[in-house]
């Protein structure tokens, strides 16, 4: 019988660019775009909260905490890890025009890969003892490549599994239009090795097409730097929708499942921010639906992560919680455990809320 560790964290960007440039993304540049409403850049007319996170320092204080938590966090996810042992590490993350474009775009794609070579993207790195570099205050090593060793024989094990189970799944064992994954995958392996230790757990990437219609897709008149934070108008031919709730939950229930009645022990990650600013078109993309958020982090701490099944798929495109598909699918595998919630930061101005969770 196999043995499964639970973890639920975070890929977001941020946590890799100083305290000072935190808010750089999105949330500056979405108070300068002139598609933003005046009365929306006006602090007067933002939630108090947000107004109390900017204040006279433009983010700078919250942007520490957010990150001190969100570490403490990791670290302690990166302790039960260590301690667990785990064969190989699985981790549901998505796909941001990466490695999926027009040619192909699956609901699910496991990369049943032996090995890959992934090159740091963004800024933000300290020194192996700790020191700041000039470029940000991110994981240790964070600017150096990082080799990831899968797990082919599961990866194709998996997959199998899930298809004699009725699940139509994708494989694939090379990249595509990319030389290495996807950030959803190589920050999450950074930042569980925020201390640079090195993480040499064999890893198998769960793509999950969380994004569905609201994906970017970049052309001519609309290149991919000019994309990101807004949805793409108009666009030809719309990308196909992520698979609902209930999918995404059921197929993690079938991967714990197969795993269970495998010889291995393995760690299961879902990984993402939850509400983003860039995805909520009703705030004019420059806050998150914290408030939805709250609910998850209620069911979550609760135990009733079970609900997340129901959710509907579009409450989660108007909330702009698109990436929590990803713990959906880690809320099917952890069918009857209770979260262990590491940390949660709230942000109105660091373009989501973020939370580290452990499922024992």
């Amino acid at each position: 019988m196999g043995e499964i560790l639970g973890i639920g964290c975070t890929h977001g960007p941020h946590l890799a660019l100083p305290d000072e440039r935190m808010a750089d993304i999105y949330f500056r540049r979405n108070l300068a775009s002139e598609l933003t409403p005046p009365d929306w850049k006006d602090p007067k007319n933002w939630p108090v909260e947000m107004r109390a996170e900017w204040g006279d320092d433009e983010g700078v204080a919250a942007a520490r905490k957010h990150r001190a938590d969100l570490v403490a966090g990791f670290r302690a996810a990166r302790e039960a890890l260590d301690a667990f042992k785990p064969d190989f590490v699985l981790v549901f993350g998505d796909d941001q025009y990466e490695n999926f474009h027009e040619d192909v775009i699956p609901p699910f794609c496991v990369y049943a890969l032996d090995e890959v070579e992934c090159k740091p993207r963004g800024p933000g790195a300290r020194s192996a003892d700790g020191a700041s570099s000039s470029r940000g205050t991110g994981p240790v090593g964070g600017e150096d490549p990082i080799h990831i060793t899968g797990h082919q024989t599961a990866g194709n094990h998996i997959t199998r599994g899930l298809i004699t189970r009725g699940f139509d799944m994708s494989c694939s064992w090379r990249l595509h239009h990319m030389d290495q994954l996807g950030h959803a995958f190589v920050s999450t392996i950074r930042y569980l090795d925020w201390d640079g230790k090195g993480f040499g757990y064999p890893v198998i990437p769960f793509h999950v097409n969380c994004y569905g219609m609201d994906l970017r897709v970049p052309n001519e008149a609309n290149p991919a730097g000019s994309v990101v934070g807004r949805r793409m108008e108009n666009v030809a031919v719309p990308p196909p929708p992520s698979p609902p709730p209930w999918r995404c939950y059921d197929v993690g229930a079938a991967v714990a499942g197969i795993i269970l009645d495998s010889p291995w022990r393995a760690a299961i990650v879902g990984s993402s921010s939850w509400s983003h600013a860039s995805l909520t078109q009703k705030h004019h993309y420059l806050y998150p639906d914290v408030d939805e958020d709250r609910k998850r982090y209620r069911e979550l701490n609760s135990g009733k992560h079970r609900q997340w099944r129901d959710l509907d798929p579009e409450q989660i495109r108007d909330s702009g919680q698109h990436e929590i598909l990803n713990w959906v699918c880690l809320a099917g595998a952890m069918e009857g455990r209770k979260a262990d919630i590491l940390a949660y930061s709230e942000s109105f101005i660091f373009n989501s809320s973020k939370a580290v969770a452990l499922f024992s």
